[in-house]
């Protein structure tokens, strides 16, 4: 009883107790899930329709991109603008595929794999494939469906982990290739089946096609006076804010604006000091001496050129014009320079000079060591000697040979030395320059061993090798700490963006104000590697002033004046421009009322009223876009459309200034019209643009939320 009687006493306090307790609970369930959330939310790189894009997809996207284009170059790394266009077509096409398959899917528009199947390889094989140079017969210059069906046989080998290591990394970097582009085949196709759909749902009619027809079956030859809006003094119109606001609100859709900032900054140029031009001329001697005297000049170019030193002759055609005119009138062992242009030192020796093939067409036979390298070279030896005893080389490759070329008959194509000695070895080079036509030779290379055939040779022409010492003058550290301590020092003493300009000024800086930049600008203005700037500007608000940043070859500080809000840019953002419309506007009325209060009756009278000579233009018709020395005035092609031969118009308040004519001459087209093929003309040419608005117009109106600049 007395424990109860406790209990009851207590009551209140262990109703608060437990309920401490559930709110902990509760309140620890919500933080956890909460925290989850919140990392889902950072992993948020874009959001389409209520879409969401993940970091994680998007890079792969763009990975996967990248690695295909670095096939196509033959590079190993890309520049960071490469980089940027990549990361910007990704998303573009993210977009479109989440835009478009919403529409896509409520039409039950559809690629089947059938379809698929006959694109990539059947009787309608893709444009995008015929293309590509790697199924490009070099003989021809024609699609080769033979060179491609090899290749897919190739890439989908179910003995693939019988090839060697090497072998199956590049194969397997050939299948993800030909995976990106058969993804954006099947996306093409897409895109194409919805833009003729609509395409078909919108056709000329006979007035379309009789209108088109007469806009350019009749050109005139014009003489013409005009008066510019310029040749009247701002002073003598006045425009109101109420006539801006107006004009403002019936434009008001054209000045959708994206979020935003509105920057001032400061580039500060990273270049060297008199001290660097005069220590790399004196090094710059000194390496020339070497270069007359030395027996290593693979190693002196190495050690002090921006070019590395390639041990092959190349034909004249190889090089640059400087290094044309000193290669083919030098002797061997001239040296000529240094020669100074564009902040770089030149300097080149002829080392030799010879006759002999620039190319080389070439088979082989690829046996790989698999780590039997005697096994392999013992097979090698066998297949010479069946095809010293007349054996088909072609068939041999074709059971023997480890890869690609196999399915060819081995061939590999054209070789000059410099190609030969990078894409294999100069073991390789050596014995392919040196085999006679037909001749068979044995290599080694780090893929196995080579049962190497020449096929063909160009007919011989002169050939050098040649040093060439490139050396461009840069920033010493002293220079570049310099240059950074004066910037670093005005800085730290204007950390307040109101005395910027000013002291600038005084620092013999110069500040660049006004600047608007969005999410998706990569750089200011061109300035390079500036995105780092812009991602600065997005994290800071009104008043902030950054650090200093590196931008390529430049220094900047920037400074946030505005942020500005996704919507409509503001009656005061663009008042000067419509402000100088409504201006022109009215310097026409102006002009035009001027003039006709005086009635003048010819050119002549026209010209001298408004301080300007006759000048005259031939053929022009209601389609011509431009007029030459007029420009584009569309008000004036309709005046001379609708002029009789002589008559002279009234003025013509044009684009940039008021215009008086007269036709002199009228010529009609000798082309007779016919109805169905004027229809079929421009059905023809609205196809894609109505295709291209309609997929842009998803675009335009979807909800699309860009958090790129939080990654990138």
């Amino acid at each position: 009883m007395a424990t109860l009687e406790k209990i009851r006493n207590k009551a209140g306090l262990l109703v608060l107790v437990v309920g401490l307790a559930l709110f902990a609970f509760i309140i620890g369930d919500f933080l956890n899930s909460g925290s989850t959330y919140f990392r889902q939310s950072q992993e948020r790189v874009a959001e389409i329709n209520g879409e969401v894009i993940k970091i994680q997809d998007y890079q792969a996207r763009v990975d996967e991109m990248t690695e295909v284009y670095k096939m196509q170059s033959g590079s190993t790394s890309l520049p960071e603008e490469y980089m940027t266009q990549i990361r910007e077509s990704v998303f573009d096409a993210m977009v479109r595929e989440i835009v478009l398959g919403e529409e896509l899917s409520d039409l039950g528009i559809v690629v089947s794999p059938e379809e698929l199947f006959d694109m990539v390889q059947g009787e309608n094989i893709s444009p995008m494939i015929q293309q590509m140079q790697m199924f490009v017969n070099p003989e021809t210059g024609a699609f080769d469906k033979p060179a491609l069906l090899n290749f897919l046989k190739t890439i989908n080998d179910p003995n693939l982990a019988n090839y060697p290591a090497d072998q199956q990394a590049q194969l397997a970097q050939a299948k993800n290739f030909w995976l990106f582009w058969e993804k954006n085949i099947k996306q093409q196709r897409l895109e194409q089946k919805y833009t003729t759909l609509l395409s078909k749902a919108i056709t000329a009619n006979v007035i379309d096609a009789k209108a088109t027809f007469d806009e350019t079956a009749e050109s005139s030859d014009i003489v013409y006076a005009m008066q510019p809006y310029a040749s009247v003094a701002d002073s003598l119109v006045t425009v109101s804010d109420s006539e801006i606001e107006k004009l403002y609100n019936q434009r008001k859709s054209v000045y959708k604006q994206k979020e935003s900032k509105l920057i001032k900054y400061i580039a500060v140029d990273i270049r060297p000091s008199k001290q660097d031009y005069d220590n790399a001329s004196a090094e710059i001697e000194a390496i020339k001496e070497e270069v007359i005297s030395t027996d290593r000049i693979a190693d002196v170019v190495n050690e002090n050129s921006e070019v590395p030193y390639v041990d092959a002759f190349f034909s004249a055609a190889a090089f640059d014009e400087q290094l044309k005119q000193f290669a083919t009138t030098a002797e061997v062992g001239t040296v000529y320079g240094p020669v100074f242009e564009a902040d770089k030192y030149r300097l080149f020796k002829l080392v030799d000079k010879t006759v002999a093939p620039d190319s080389i067409k070439v088979s082989h036979i690829m046996i790989a060591n698999a780590g039997n390298e005697a096994a392999a070279t013992s097979l090698a030896d066998s297949l010479m000697t069946v095809l010293k005893n007349g054996g088909n080389f072609a068939e041999l490759a074709k059971n023997y040979s480890q890869d690609q070329s196999a399915q060819n008959g081995g061939e590999l194509g054209w070789f000059t030395e410099v190609t030969a000695l990078r894409g294999v070895n100069e073991d390789f080079k050596k014995a392919i320059f040196s085999t006679p036509v037909n001749g068979y030779a044995l290599v080694k290379s780090l893929y196995g061993t080579h049962l190497v055939r020449v096929d063909e040779r160009t007919a011989s022409v002169t050939k050098y090798k040649v040093a060439d010492i490139d050396m461009t003058v840069s920033p010493s550290s002293k220079t570049y700490s310099n240059i950074y301590n004066e910037l670093n020092k005005y800085l730290t003493a204007n950390r307040d963006i109101k005395k910027m300009d000013e002291a600038a000024k005084e620092a013999g800086y110069n500040v660049l104000s006004d600047v608007t930049v969005t999410g998706a600008d990569q750089m200011i203005g061109t300035i390079k590697n500036s995105r780092q700037v812009i991602r600065w500007a997005f994290q800071n608000d009104k008043g902030a002033i950054s650090d200093i940043f590196e931008c390529e070859d430049k220094f900047v500080v920037a400074a946030v004046q505005e942020s500005i809000p996704e919507g409509y840019a503001s009656v005061k953002t663009v008042a000067p421009a419509l402000k100088a419309e409504l201006i022109a506007q009215k310097k026409g009325d102006k002009i035009a009322s001027d003039l006709a209060a005086k009635n003048i009756t010819s050119l002549e009278g026209y010209a001298e009223a408004m301080g300007s000579k006759i000048d005259s233009v031939k053929f022009v018709s209601f389609g011509t876009r431009r007029i030459t020395g007029i420009g584009v005035e569309p008000k004036v092609n309709a005046a001379v459309a609708l002029a009789q031969v002589g008559q002279l118009t009234p003025p013509v308040k044009g684009n940039n200034g008021v215009y008086v004519l007269k036709v002199y001459n009228k010529t009609k087209d000798a082309k007779v019209y016919n109805e169905a093929e004027q229809i079929k003309t421009i059905d023809s040419a609205n196809a894609y643009r109505f295709g291209f608005q309609a997929v842009q117009s998803l675009v335009n109106k979807a909800e699309i939320v860009d958090n790129r600049i939080r990654f990138y």
